[in-house]
C-alpha cells in the first residue's frame, strides 16, 4: 500500500513540472515579439531600389514666417458706383442685367415724367427775359452818361438782370443734374424722356428696378464696379498686428481655385473691431478683370525671414493626421543587404520652394540624422502593410 501512494505522488510532481515547462516555453516567443519595434521598417536592397530611395539632410533654410488670415476681394469706393435718378420718374427702357459690361457715358436706362417739362419752360422763358433785362440794363446805362435818366433807374435795371442771371444759372444746374441737353433745348425742344449714364467704365453687379417701375431720387438702381483695380481686405487678429508693415508681401489663393496670387500690403488700419480685428488693404501684384468683388480667399502674410531647420517637403509624410519623416537607423545593424528606416513624428511650421520647417519641442540632434528624401511613402505603406500581417 505505501509503495502504491509513493507512485502517485512522483506522477504528480511530473506532472507539474512538465507543465511548467511547456507554460515557459509557450510565453517565451511573446516575450520576443514584445520587443519588436514597431516604428522601424526593414528594406531590401531591391526594396531600396524600386522605391529609389533617396537620402539627405535637414538643413538650415531661410525661410520667410507667415501669418494666416482670410478675407475677401473689393473695390475702392471711387470704383464703385451707386446709380439713382436725381429725380423721380418712370423706368421706360433699360437693358442693364447683371455681369452687363459698360462704358462712362453709356446710356443705362431712359426715364419719364411729366415734371421733367416745367423747368424746361422755366428755363426758356428766364432766358428770354434774362436778354431782354440785359439790353435794358445797357440801355440805360447809355442814357445814364447823357444824364437823361436818374441813377436809380439804372440801379434798378442792373438789380433786375443781376437776379435773372442768377435764376438762368441756377435752373441750368439743375437742368444739367436732369441730363437734359441745354444746347438742344435752347433751339426750342424740350425732352420728356431723359437718360441716365454710367460714370465710370465697369461690370454692373447691380439691379434693382425694371421697366415700368416709378423710382424716387433715393432709390440706388444699379451698381457699377471697376473691376480692373480689384484689392484683397484681409482681417487681421490683434496679437499679429505688431508683425505688419506695409511694404510686405502677400500670398492668397481663391475659394474656387488653387493657384497661388501675390498681393502687397499697402494700408494697415488704425482702429480695432468688436471682434479684437484689423482690416488691412492689399494691392495686386497683377490685375485680373476676370475676378469679382466679393469673392472669399485665404492668405499667408509674409511677417520676415529667419533661418530654421527645415526639411524638403516631400520628405514628409502623413498618417492619422500627424505628420512623419523617415531616418536612418543607427541601432540597427546592415546585415544581408537589409537596411533599417525608423519613422520619426514632427511638428511643421513655414513652407516655402519646396522646403518646410521643422519643429523641435525638445533638444535634437538633428544635424546627423539621414533623412529619407524620396520614398517616404513607400516606406509608410510598407509600414503598415506589415502590421497588418503580423
Amino acid at each position: 500500500m505505501k509503495s502504491k501512494y509513493k507512485i502517485i505522488t512522483l506522477l504528480l510532481i511530473t506532472t507539474f513540472f512538465v507543465g511548467c515547462g511547456n507554460k515557459n516555453k509557450d510565453e517565451t516567443p511573446a516575450k520576443e515579439e514584445s520587443t519588436v519595434a514597431t516604428d522601424v521598417v526593414a528594406v531590401t536592397e531591391d526594396q531600396f531600389k524600386m522605391s529609389a530611395i533617396q537620402l539627405g539632410k535637414i538643413e538650415e533654410k531661410e525661410l520667410s514666417g507667415t501669418i494666416k488670415v482670410n478675407g475677401m476681394l473689393d473695390v475702392p469706393p471711387q470704383n464703385l458706383v451707386s446709380i439713382s435718378a436725381p429725380f423721380g420718374g418712370f423706368v421706360i427702357s433699360t437693358e442693364m442685367l447683371q455681369g452687363f459690361k459698360v462704358k462712362k457715358g453709356q446710356v443705362v436706362a431712359l426715364m419719364q415724367n411729366p415734371d421733367y417739362v416745367q423747368p424746361q419752360q422755366d428755363y426758356i422763358d428766364y432766358k428770354s427775359q434774362l436778354n431782354y433785362l440785359k439790353l435794358e440794363y445797357e440801355r440805360q446805362q447809355e442814357l445814364a452818361k447823357e444824364n437823361v435818366n436818374a441813377q436809380k433807374t439804372v440801379q434798378k435795371s442792373k438789380s433786375d438782370y443781376e437776379s435773372m442771371k442768377v435764376r438762368v444759372l441756377g435752373l441750368k444746374t439743375k437742368l444739367h443734374l436732369m441730363n437734359v441737353g441745354i444746347e438742344s433745348l435752347e433751339k426750342g425742344n424740350i425732352q420728356t424722356v431723359l437718360p441716365l449714364f454710367s460714370s465710370i467704365n465697369g461690370y454692373v453687379t447691380k439691379v434693382n428696378t425694371n421697366v415700368g417701375a416709378f423710382v424716387t431720387p433715393t432709390d440706388v438702381l444699379f451698381k457699377i464696379a471697376d473691376t480692373e483695380h480689384l484689392h484683397a481686405e484681409l482681417t487681421v487678429f490683434e496679437k499679429d498686428v505688431p508683425k505688419l508693415k506695409i511694404g510686405q508681401k502677400v500670398r492668397f489663393t481663391l475659394a474656387n481655385e488653387t493657384k497661388e496670387r501675390m498681393a502687397t500690403v499697402h494700408l494697415v488700419g488704425k482702429e480695432i473691431s468688436q471682434e479684437r480685428t484689423v482690416q488691412i488693404h492689399c494691392h495686386l501684384d497683377q490685375e485680373d478683370t476676370h475676378l469679382l468683388p466679393g469673392m472669399y480667399l485665404k492668405a499667408l502674410v509674409e511677417s520676415g525671414s529667419s533661418n530654421v531647420p527645415a526639411v524638403t517637403s516631400k520628405a514628409i509624410v502623413e498618417f492619422e493626421g500627424n505628420k512623419y519623416i523617415f531616418i536612418a537607423d543607427k541601432n540597427t545593424s546592415k546585415e544581408r543587404g537589409i537596411t533599417h528606416y525608423k519613422m520619426v513624428q514632427i511638428k511643421v511650421g513655414v513652407s516655402e520652394l519646396n522646403y518646410t520647417e521643422l519643429i523641435f519641442d525638445t533638444p535634437t540632434n538633428w544635424q546627423n540624422w539621414k533623412v529619407v528624401t524620396n520614398g517616404a511613402y513607400d516606406l509608410l505603406s510598407k509600414m503598415k502593410n506589415s502590421e497588418e500581417e503580423e
